[in-house]
């Protein structure tokens, strides 16, 4: 770390980084020469006259509609710096939904880029004029609309002024002043604006620099949403504090792009969800192995599975990210077993963490060296954690914490705020988990997800969902329980499917068949895994992908409620 941060807030840490790495890059698109610390520093001058012009001041709410991108980053330290709160919302939220965020955040202006304008049509803000368009650059204007289409009237680039601004209005803030809103949209369907202080957000950034291996001309991949705190804080402010520089990707992060980015950037740091590299390891390696008789032989061995991993599928998978990554984080859901172990034969620089938005979010987590397997690790710094009403039997408990990262609470909800912490002031993840000897963290679920099994046994459905979506062909499963019986939603892995049916000559009766076939065998080489307690008793096809939270959690409460009326239709249709 090259400074000591004095105060915990985004203004005394941009005001430290934009003189101490004025020279360095900052942020840019992969493959192409990004700007410089300093340039950043006079595009948030231009941004924050701008906004004081348009009568914006300390406190007000500014919103951010966006895909991640270099703008994306310089609206945000622009509008926290000057004193203001910013509201990032997630670009992929419907236009009900980001209207609605617009209201109850009772946001004075937006940013918002050109592919979500459409969305937003009708917002107050944008009928007003109170928009800025993100598009290569910032754009002021006036959206018209005429019939289904719109278009936009520029006026200035604020990237681009006529005379650069010298007005430095940098506020210092406070430690407990609001920097951020962030609107979840959490399996259970509550979004509630959690707000973030200043200290909560700086405070989890430097305490991770260490974790991250973050320093000067360290560069950064990223590929989350950032209007996704765990992007925001480890993926945009971390850098930020250690004068490293970040890396966007161009559109739709698809496996060719993603390839050609890994390539350019061959980057030291990287934030993922599972997913990620859980279809890298079950599409492009796993298949490898399995498509010789006499290398599956070997690799479902243990000494000789070891032996691939470290010394083939290792080094080729450590070429793949650039040859330099030193750390690779995970967040947002479990890492699934089997990929777990091939991180570890093959010595890759992986890091599960653990956190919530609540939390600004990192409440665990460690540096790769020091992994353990199916744990988060230990607290991070000045972070406190406990195990509340813990179960007898399992020693299981739900995990509280409490701490600098701590949001302040949910904006205009006052109950619900109640609601989060216990009687003495910890903070209810609703996660379930114990700690060891060691104080490493270990999660076994979601507290709402847990299933009570008909003699009072914890059923976590997060580790039957582990062993089903080994299966080759499982690209992701849900687990749910329906009267006495465990039922998966399995959405098949459709490549895997067409590749066994290549050839075959079958009507759609027959396809429906083999799709029957295949789940009853998934649902056979599940069970013969699990213990008799966790057995799956039916199995259901997910036709379409799962909807997903911005973490990439599945929202369980929509599959719950469709599974509950098809049992329904089910118990009808057996009483005539």
């Amino acid at each position: 770390m090259a400074y000591q941060l004095t105060k915990f807030t985004l203004s005394e840490a941009w005001s430290k980084s934009r003189e101490l790495y004025k020279d360095l890059p900052f942020l840019g698109y992969a493959g192409e020469s990004g700007i410089s610390y300093g340039q950043v520093a006079q595009n948030i001058r231009e941004i924050q006259s701008y906004l004081v012009s348009q009568g914006v001041s300390r406190g007000d709410k500014v919103a951010l509609i966006s895909e991640s991108r270099p703008e994306w980053g310089q609206v945000y330290l622009a509008i926290n710096t000057m004193g203001a709160v910013a509201v990032p919302i997630m670009a992929d939220f419907s236009s009900t939904q980001m209207c609605h965020i617009l209201e109850h955040s009772d946001s004075v202006y937006i940013f918002a880029s050109d592919k979500t304008i459409p969305r937003l049509l009708t917002a107050p803000l944008v009928i007003s004029g109170k928009l800025v368009m993100i598009k290569d650059g910032l754009k002021t204007g006036i959206v018209k609309v005429e019939g289904d289409s719109w278009s936009f009237a520029e006026e200035s680039d604020l990237f681009n002024p006529a005379s650069p601004v010298q007005e430095d209005f940098l506020y210092m803030s406070e430690e407990d002043d609001i920097a951020s809103i962030l609107y979840t949209s959490g399996t259970t369907g509550n979004s509630k604006g959690v707000m973030l202080t200043h200290k909560n957000i700086s405070h989890n950034a430097y305490v991770g620099i260490d974790i991250c291996y973050a320093a000067e001309e360290s560069r950064f991949l990223s590929v989350l949403p950032l209007a996704h705190s765990y992007e925001c804080t480890l993926g945009l402010i971390i850098p930020m504090m250690s004068g490293s520089s970040i890396h966007y990707i161009k559109g739709a992060p698809t496996a060719r792009v993603m390839l050609k980015a890994l390539e350019l950037v061959k980057p030291h740091q990287m934030l993922t969800v599972p997913i990620l590299i859980e279809k890298i390891y079950r599409m492009s390696i796993a298949p490898k192995f399995a498509s010789k008789k006499v290398l599956n032989f070997l690799y479902n061995k243990r000494p000789t599975q070891f032996l691939l991993n470290r010394f083939v599928a290792g080094k080729k998978l450590k070429a793949l990210f650039g040859g330099r990554l030193e750390f690779f984080g995970i967040g947002g859901a479990p890492l699934a077993p089997d990929v777990e172990v091939f991180l570890r034969d093959a010595r890759f620089p992986y890091s599960v963490g653990y956190g919530l938005t609540e939390t600004a979010p990192c409440l665990a987590g460690d540096v790769p060296s020091r992994s353990v397997y199916r744990a988060i690790g230990k607290a991070f710094r000045d972070v406190e954690l406990r195990i509340a009403d813990v179960s007898p039997e399992t020693g299981h408990g739900e995990i509280q914490a409490r701490g600098p990262n701590i949001m302040a609470g949910y904006y205009k909800d006052e109950e619900k705020t109640a609601e989060a912490f216990s009687e003495d002031g910890w903070f209810k993840t609703g996660d379930l988990g114990y700690l060891d000897e060691n104080g490493v963290l270990f999660i076994k679920g979601r507290l709402k997800n847990m299933i009570l099994g008909a003699n009072g046994e914890n059923i976590y459905p997060e580790e039957i969902e582990a062993v089903l979506n080994k299966d080759p062909y499982v690209m992701e499963s849900l687990v749910t329980r329906m009267e006495n019986t465990l039922v998966a939603r399995v959405h098949l892995n459709a490549e895997k499917l067409d590749e066994f049916l290549k050839g075959l000559k079958h009507t759609p009766e027959e396809l429906h068949r083999i799709k029957e076939e295949t789940l009853e065998k998934i649902r056979q080489t599940a069970n013969s895994s699990l213990n008799t307690l966790s057995r799956l008793g039916k199995m259901i096809e997910q036709e379409e992908p799962f909807e997903k939270t911005p973490s990439m959690k599945i929202k369980r409460f929509l599959y719950s409620k469709i599974i509950s009326k098809k049992d329904g239709a089910d118990k009808k249709k057996s009483s005539h």
